[in-house]
């Protein structure tokens, strides 16, 4: 027995110092990974504490604390829910917390001042009558959309605010100071959360997200361009531009229009103007998700291997329409992230890849042949598929251009021409090039046989 207690002993002794050190582990790898993956995350945990002393000085500083007494605690937690990660998000909430505040505040002075008029009998009845009314109403109001998307937050305070005000007037006779005091201090707290977060090394929003769809476009790109490849597919990069492409289809939504939410309230900064268009990058967003949806179905195909039953000239054409879907769409993400086009807003990829899709129609209608036919109809959902893809390019295409014209991208030449302006001859040499590195088919349909042949 005195062994077995030793040797149960002599295990916890060895276990529990190593399972505290492999949490220790744990925890310190975590937090590393942390960090790197977004060094600005350290930097507003920082932010957010300079924040939160400073304001606290209010509460040390006898000649403050004598001016706003113990309301002075509704500017610590004005900071705490207010600073958000980043600029876009910090004075949205700042100003719901503010003008909730003051409006919630002068309409519960109202209601206390109107529910005084008919007797100390009669007051409270109005008073819950008034708090029951304005609940109703403010909760309901909170289910429209545009209120639900900016002014969600600032509803809420509105109810807090109103009801704290309304009905704290019937227990003392300060209620006027009381709502000033709590107004003036929400305000301290809410004005210096913004000023930190826009003058110490400010986290933009609009920044974020106009990175974000020039990212998402590029995966989609990279995704494209070895798409047909078997080798590229069964390979670690096609199986992370894979993983990219799950996260384009998945994940980027929400987080898009959270972030073109929080950019609203941003103002002027670097290259985004006030009123800068980001509803178009939420359009351009939901058109890049539909194309990598049919990329994913394309890929779905592809795995089955059904493209290899194609006959060699059906599998070139698709293999050089997918390549040139997707360098037209690295050249869009590299126009969003650069924020420059060109002077005409041509894109030389996209009219090359427009000659890509004609060839491809042509090739499938020359092999309606008997000789091809039973092949054909392997690679003909393949085909729907990818020409259904580059109609969703080109629609990118047309909403970045859209993008560039309302944003005022800087305008820059593709090809050098004379005073600025694209080559007429040039464009022509591109055109002649597409179409002789991609394959051409005549067809000839023979009257009096009523058959179609290819040459």
């Amino acid at each position: 027995m005195e062994a077995r207690n030793l040797e149960k002993r002599s295990w916890l002794k060895g276990t529990i110092p190593s399972r505290l050190l492999s949490t220790i582990h744990e925890i310190a790898r975590l937090t590393t990974k942390v960090a790197k993956d977004d060094p600005r995350r350290l930097i507003h945990s920082l932010k957010f504490g300079l924040t939160i002393s400073l304001v606290s000085f209010f509460y040390y500083l006898n000649p403050l604390y004598v001016t706003f007494r113990t309301s002075t605690m509704w500017a610590v937690l004005t900071v705490v829910v207010v600073f958000e990660f980043s600029v876009g998000a910090t004075i949205g909430k700042g100003l719901n917390r503010g003008l909730a505040t003051l409006v919630g505040g002068a309409l519960g002075l109202g209601a206390n001042h109107f529910a005084s008029l008919f007797g100390k009998n009669y007051e409270p009845v109005f008073i819950t009558l008034f708090v029951f009314l304005q609940a109703v109403v403010s909760t309901y109001i909170r289910f429209y959309p545009q209120v639900k998307a900016r002014y969600d937050y600032g509803m809420l305070m509105f109810i807090l605010t109103f009801c704290l005000i309304s009905i704290s007037g019937l227990r003392t006779d300060e209620i006027f100071d009381l709502a000033k005091e709590r107004l003036s201090t929400i305000l301290i707290g809410a004005s210096t959360c913004v000023i930190v977060s826009i003058f110490v090394s400010p986290v933009w929003a609009g920044q974020d997200l106009h990175n974000l769809v020039a990212q998402n476009i590029e995966k989609l790109g990279s995704f494209l361009e070895g798409i047909m490849d078997e080798s590229f597919r069964k390979s670690e990069n096609g199986k992370l531009a894979r993983a990219s492409l799950n996260s384009v289809v998945v994940d980027s939504k929400s987080c898009e229009e959270a972030l073109a939410n929080f950019a609203r309230w941003e103002p002027g900064h670097g290259r985004f103007m006030y009123r800068h268009p980001w509803k178009q990058y939420l359009q351009i967003g939901n058109l890049t998700r539909l194309c990598a949806c049919r990329v994913e179905t394309l890929n779905g195909y592809l795995i089955s291997s059904i493209i290899n039953q194609a006959p060699q000239e059906v599998h070139e054409a698709l293999s050089r329409m997918s390549a040139q879907a997707g360098k037209a769409l690295k050249e869009l993400a590299s126009t969003v992230e650069t924020m420059t086009s060109s002077s005409a807003n041509t894109n030389p990829q996209i009219a090359s890849l427009k000659i890509a899709s004609s060839n491809l129609k042509s090739i499938l209608k020359s092999g309606l042949c008997e000789e091809y036919y039973k092949n054909i109809l392997h690679v003909i959902p393949v085909a729907a598929l990818l020409i259904d893809t580059v109609a969703s390019v080109e629609q990118i295409a047309d909403a970045v251009n859209e993008l560039s014209s309302m944003a005022n991208f800087k305008r820059t030449d593709i090809i050098n021409g004379i005073d600025g302006e694209p080559s007429n001859e040039n464009n022509k040499n591109i055109e002649q090039n597409a179409i002789v590195d991609i394959p051409s088919v005549i067809i000839i349909i023979d009257e009096e046989s009523d058959k179609v042949v290819s040459r």
